[in-house]
């Protein structure tokens, strides 16, 4: 066993013996940030002018938390009130903010997909590249469907005046349980600068992979833990930025911007998804190809700050991604169904892996017109959106397994801004969005599935067979509007609150891909091909989800006294056409529900050395669960997770530059019925602790942090969430890293 007591110790030691460590640290370089741009409002707005929760995450937090984990979605966890516990995997599977999902965009380029709602992008995001994390709470439409919960966008770093600047940053991480075999190397490189009265630039790339991975028992984690979706051990992953922008009279300037995100996981084992948990299964090597992720974006943006209306930018972009899953293979109850080799002995095809491709571009046009002639202080920001997706997903044998998806959407919106007196700021707008969807004609592969007996097994299994599925063309549209108002009560603080609304188009590829999951259409095993003619078909009309509106109240306190800055926020969310989907039935359902929360942040300066935080959240929720109206069930624990969560950090700075961050990290029990049967999956709350230590050295900083000091034993909530099947959390890990900027 790593004993991690005296190495703690021995490097404390070190670090205030050696004189190079000993130097006085030189203070933090300056950065002239812009105008915090609110991205709910598409324009540079600051927070007291915007009726909406915010949480900006700004460098020197960034690097704070990369000092113990590369992954977006943990620094999320830990630092925006009502975001889930990241799954520490490469998916965010059940990761969802205020139980609804959340926008990812990078540079204001939507990531997701909507059409086929697979989540992944967060935790593959390189953070070194990244210079503040702005994340919008509520329900919003003015990027889009897909807000229902909140926004998020990663604002990549910028150019700075003068000769060409690099940074490095560079880690190995490892558990204490197994150092040799769990060893995980990563490498970032960021190039930046800018030609005298010419162009500017930033180039990046990043590195990094995994070894194994383990609990805080000892015991080896599985590769796909959260069935089909990838795991977080075996990998090497990379990332590619380059920035060229040039800056024309009259504040004009361009910008071209190009990305690649790159994940590759070469499984060892099958899991095995037998209770009591998820665990590799050491008697079934994997068979199937890596699990893989390859985005790719370009994008091009255009601003004028002298325009003739005010401020104008234009953006332009285009995604090309691909995702594929993990191979795996039928297992009662909890993958329930696969497609179909014709083999009861061995149900599962050799091609039961899929991959997801997603092609989407886009333009959006936004202009901030000032109204002072009418109103002094008041704006009025427009524009509108086009955007073209096309959405596909196949076996490994190149077979459909959903109906191909192409989409345009069209948007027009405006935002209006009044100030009235000098304490009250109004706020209010109108979104129109059309969406309209091509469904083509497809045949979904026979299948092999299973529900719940009284026999041996526990299961009766049948067959679906291969079932027709016609498209044709839909059209959905939706109005949407939000109103708010800010009020100072003094320069550094104020009340906001307000209404807004959200749009978002259930998982479409979900439905088809499920479509005819019902024993109407099902067959025994001695005959799989039983249907009449009259089933052997499917519009995809009898099966298409509805469109849902999120409505968002709000009501909260924000701001600063002295050394103390803190806000609180109280939340209602409510849709009357809600997504769940039931991981025993495998099945996808739309129903009424509410969500309803609180969340709260404070900071406080205890000495200019000494600094203090917390950040903590409550939420909970309910839906109709058999059409009555009446909200009759808790949400299932893949919306809701851990109902409190909360996370205290203290920070020191020793006089020679070195600095202790502290943290603590907690999370709730859940134990409610999620429907009128009565079902529970409980959920165990937990507490863990991580620190870092950083010194001065050879000019850059020297880190060395870990995550779960005390090695607990603890399941991940949103892990567990997933397919109610107990998925525990990481054990104790030790980081060694170094950044420099030369």
């Amino acid at each position: 066993m790593f004993k991690f007591a005296p190495l703690a110790s021995s490097l404390l030691a070190l670090c205030v013996a050696s004189p190079a460590f000993a130097q006085q640290a030189p203070p933090p370089a300056t950065i002239d940030l812009d105008t915090i741009t609110v991205t709910a409002a598409r324009a540079e707005r600051s927070t007291a002018e915007t009726p909406q929760s915010i949480q900006v995450i700004e460098r020197k937090a960034i690097e704070e938390q990369l000092q113990f984990s590369p992954n977006a979605a943990a620094v999320l966890g830990k630092l925006v009130p009502g975001y889930s516990m990241s799954t520490q995997t490469v998916s965010s599977a059940s990761e969802n903010y205020r139980g609804r999902d959340l926008l990812v965009m990078i540079d204001g380029v939507p990531m997701n997909t909507p059409l086929r709602d697979v989540s992944r992008i967060l935790s593959l995001i390189d953070l070194n590249t990244v210079e503040r994390i702005e994340v919008v709470a509520g329900a919003s439409s003015l990027y889009g469907a897909g807000a229902t919960g909140g926004t998020v966008n990663f604002i990549t770093r910028k150019a700075v005046e003068g000769k060409p600047r690099v940074t490095v940053n560079t880690a190995i991480r490892a558990f204490t349980q197994n150092i040799g075999r769990s060893l995980a190397p990563e490498a970032s490189v960021t190039v930046s600068g800018k030609v005298p009265e010419g162009v500017d630039y930033l180039f990046s790339g990043q590195i990094r992979g995994a070894g194994r991975t383990y609990d805080g028992a000892g015991r080896e984690l599985p590769s796909d833990g959260l069935l089909g979706q990838g795991g977080g051990d075996r990998y090497k992953a990379g990332n590619l930025l380059a920035k060229l922008g040039y800056d024309f009279a009259g504040g004009k300037r361009v910008e071209l911007n190009a990305s690649w995100i790159g994940f590759d996981q070469d499984p060892k084992y099958l899991t095995n998804y037998a209770p009591p948990f998820a665990r590799p299964d050491l008697t079934k090597p994997y068979t199937g190809q890596s699990v893989l992720e390859d985005t790719k974006t370009v994008s091009l943006r255009y601003s004028d700050d002298d325009f003739a209306l005010g401020k104008l930018s234009v953006l332009g972009y285009y995604n090309d991604i691909k995702k594929r899953f993990n191979f795996s293979t039928f297992s009662y109850p909890y993958n329930t169904q696969v497609y179909y080799s014709f083999n009861p002995l061995s149900p599962t095809s050799p091609d039961n892996q899929t991959t997801l491709h997603s092609q989407r571009g886009g333009v959006n046009v936004t202009i901030d017109t000032p109204l002072d002639r009418l109103l002094p202080g008041a704006k009025f920001t427009w524009g509108g959106d086009l955007i073209q997706e096309k959405t596909w997903q196949t076996l490994t044998s190149g077979q459909d397994v959903f109906t191909p998806l192409k989409q345009t959407t069209a948007a027009g919106f405006g935002q209006l801004q009044i100030p009235v007196g000098e304490r009250i700021v109004l706020r209010g707008g109108l979104r129109y969005e059309h969406f309209s969807l091509s469904v083509s004609d497809y045949t979904r592969p026979a299948a092999y599935a299973a529900v719940a007996a009284n026999n041996a097994q526990g299961y009766q299994a049948f067959v679906l067979p291969a079932l027709k599925v016609t498209g044709g063309d839909f059209d959905y549209s939706a109005l949407t509007a939000n109103i708010g108002a800010t009020i100072k009560l003094s320069e550094t603080s104020e009340i906001f609150g307000g209404f807004s609304q959200g749009f978002a188009l259930p998982d479409v590829g979900a439905f088809t891909r499920r479509a005819g999951v019902s024993t109407l259409y099902a067959c025994p095993l001695q005959a799989p091909n039983c249907l009449p003619a009259s089933r052997q078909t499917i519009s995809y009309a009898a099966i298409a989800p509805k469109a849902q509106i999120v409505n968002n109240y709000e009501l909260g306190i924000r701001g600063s006294y002295e050394r103390f800055k803190g806000s609180l926020t109280g939340f209602i969310s409510t849709s009357d056409d809600g997504v769940t989907f039931d991981s025993v039935t495998n099945t996808m359902s739309q129903q009424k529900e509410r969500i309803w929360g609180v969340e709260a942040t404070g900071d406080v300066t205890v000495t200019d050395a000494f600094t203090m935080g917390t950040v903590i959240s409550y939420r909970e929720g309910r839906y109709d669960t058999n059409g009555d109206g009446k909200l009759d069930s808790n949400l299932p624990n893949n919306r809701i997770g851990s109902p409190w969560r909360g996370m205290l950090y203290g920070s020191y700075r020793f006089v020679n530059g070195m600095q202790l961050r502290v943290e603590g990290e907690a999370f709730s029990d859940r134990d409610v019925a999620i429907d009128l049967r009565g079902t529970r999956y409980k959920l165990k709350g937990a507490a863990t602790m991580n620190a870092a230590l950083t010194a001065p050295i050879w000019e850059g900083e020297a880190y060395v942090a870990v995550n779960n000091l005390f090695d607990r034993n603890y399941q991940n909530p949103t892990a567990t969430s997933v397919r109610n099947l107990a998925n525990y959390s990481w054990g104790r890990t030790v980081t060694l890293g170094f950044r420099k900027t030369f």
